[in-house]
């Protein structure tokens, strides 16, 4: 499997901090339900129903009784009540459930097969924050004495590969997990992971064949890939994936001045990215900033009234940063408060895609007047900076989700603000937008999908009104597969899942599914 870059690996299986190793999210841990994009269903998992209270305030899941933890022990309703208990304990751990706690009252556990989520208003969406965060188990978890620095060297869960059978610098491995719930899954024995810096060094083992499961960028992949051995090598890019954008720190000057915002997203050649830096995989970002994964939510007429801050206009551009007060200098560099305009654009080394989008961006900006430089960054490193909002400039992806609510939050919900210097999941630009937090409750309080489509059509226009961030492209879904030693892929003639192995809680279809030749 080539499902993340670094150099060398770090052994950290801790399902609640963002840089754990693949697949202990959806894999070595499991969610209760799963939410298949393409199909547009939840699916049972380890819980098999929910059900709302007559008021819509109470949610209750019901928890299968055939499941055991991969030491052996028996799952139980009680897990799930710890996992939820623990995040509000330690505001420090990522996922669903930190997030539930914006609404939630109490999680408790009412039997060994139920859990009764209770409400402080009505939160209906909430479901899927709910049913997504993965269960880890008390009788580990209850002696950990600080979850948000543990790295959880041998896991113990309910996914199908839990048993780390070697972990090295280069390369580890996760075998099956021998006491999983689903009889005769996994059929696969295990995964297998090397170590690559970069997309260069992981594309050619791929073209090489010694690759199974990819999530990579591949340049030119009829040619490079599937054109090597048109039998076996296959791809499935499903316009599903979450925007890509630039974020800009809007805890600064002058980031925080929307007419600012919009003049940079009008001196980005779109176009320009799409075709050089994507290879036409995908398409320019509209207005609204939502991906191809929200066509029912997706209002044209404020696509079409948005397009101006979307499209190339460095005329327009240079009068709107003018009159911001942003005079260029000597040198045609902009000055800020008398500092020139010259920042880094962070971004992940080796993700070749996103270096080509932020160097055709930093050439854009010169045309404008801003020195921008392109900085790459080890993974970690990257994703440090922009989770604590220490950039400039990021690229960066957005928030996914059965609905838009989840992609507006991360944008706009001043309840996801948090301080420069302390870590957050999402909204890495730090804006935050009080009418953005009266729809966001409006949408989530009331299970009407009309009136939900309306909600979202006002997020749209206020997305629009003031650029948040700047969206790029709609991100696609990088799945590659290599079926000479294994069958059972998702592909374009056999679409019954998202096939990438950042798929959330979706990729564990994929994985039970597959065998071997």
């Amino acid at each position: 499997v080539s499902a993340q870059q670094q150099a060398t690996w770090t052994r950290n299986f801790n399902p609640f901090v963002s840089d754990n190793r693949f697949p202990t999210s959806n894999g070595v841990y499991e969610p209760s339900m799963i939410y298949n994009t393409i199909k547009g269903e939840l699916l049972p998992w380890l819980a098999t129903k929910y059900e709302w209270s007559s008021d819509n305030k109470k949610l209750t899941l019901t928890y299968r009784t055939d499941v055991k933890w991969s030491d052996g022990q028996p799952f139980t309703a009680k897990d799930v009540a710890y996992t939820f208990n623990l995040q509000k304990a330690n505001k420090g751990l990522v996922g669903g459930g930190q997030n539930a706690w914006t609404y939630l009252d109490s999680v408790a556990a009412s039997s060994d097969t139920a859990v009764d989520f209770t409400f402080k208003e009505v939160y209906t969406v909430g479901l899927y924050d709910i049913v997504g965060q993965n269960i880890v188990p008390e009788h580990v978890w209850k002696d950990v004495k600080d979850p948000v620095t543990f790295t959880n060297e041998n896991p113990v869960g309910t996914g199908p590969f839990t048993e780390v059978k070697n972990f090295q610098n280069q390369i580890y491995e996760i075998h099956k997990n021998p006491n999983y719930w689903q009889p005769g899954k996994p059929m696969v024995e295990g995964l297998r992971f090397p170590a690559y810096p970069g997309n260069d060094q992981a594309n050619l083992a791929t073209i090489n064949g010694e690759n199974d499961w990819v999530g990579n960028f591949i340049p030119d992949i009829e040619k490079t890939f599937v054109s090597k051995n048109p039998e076996t090598n296959g791809y499935f890019f499903p316009p599903t994936g979450a925007t890509v954008m630039l974020y800009l720190n809007t805890t600064k000057k002058p980031f925080s001045d929307v007419n600012v915002r919009k003049a940079i997203s009008m001196a980005i050649n779109r176009d320009q990215i799409v075709k050089v830096a994507m290879y036409s995989y995908t398409k320019p970002a509209d207005a609204t900033g939502l991906s191809d994964a929200y066509p029912s939510y997706k209002s044209q007429s404020i696509v079409d009234a948005g397009k101006s801050w979307v499209s190339l206009n460095v005329e327009e551009a240079n009068k709107m940063l003018d009159a911001a007060g942003l005079t260029k200098g000597s040198d045609g560099i902009r000055t800020v408060d008398g500092q020139p305009m010259t920042y880094d654009i962070n971004v992940v080394s080796g993700w070749s895609d996103w270096v080509s989008a932020c160097n055709i961006m930093a050439q854009n900006l010169k045309a404008v007047g801003i020195n921008a430089t392109v900085k790459s960054y080890d993974f970690s490193a990257w994703f440090d900076r922009v989770q604590k909002g220490d950039f400039d400039m990021s690229i960066g992806w957005s928030s996914g989700g059965a609905t838009p609510l989840n992609y507006y939050r991360g944008q706009m919900a001043t309840t996801k603000v948090k301080p420069v210097g302390e870590t957050s999941d999402e909204n890495w630009h730090r804006f935050g937008s009080a009418d953005a937090d009266k729809l966001l409750a409006q949408f989530a309080a009331t299970s009407d999908a009309a009136e939900q489509k309306k909600v979202a059509e006002q997020l749209q226009q206020l997305f629009s009104d003031n650029a948040p961030a700047v969206p790029l492209f709609p991100g696609p879904a990088w799945y590659e597969y290599n079926s000479a030693r294994f069958t059972g892929w998702p592909s374009k003639d056999d679409p019954y899942v998202v096939g990438s192995p950042f798929g959330a809680t979706e990729q564990l279809l994929l994985m039970t599914s597959i065998k071997p030749k």
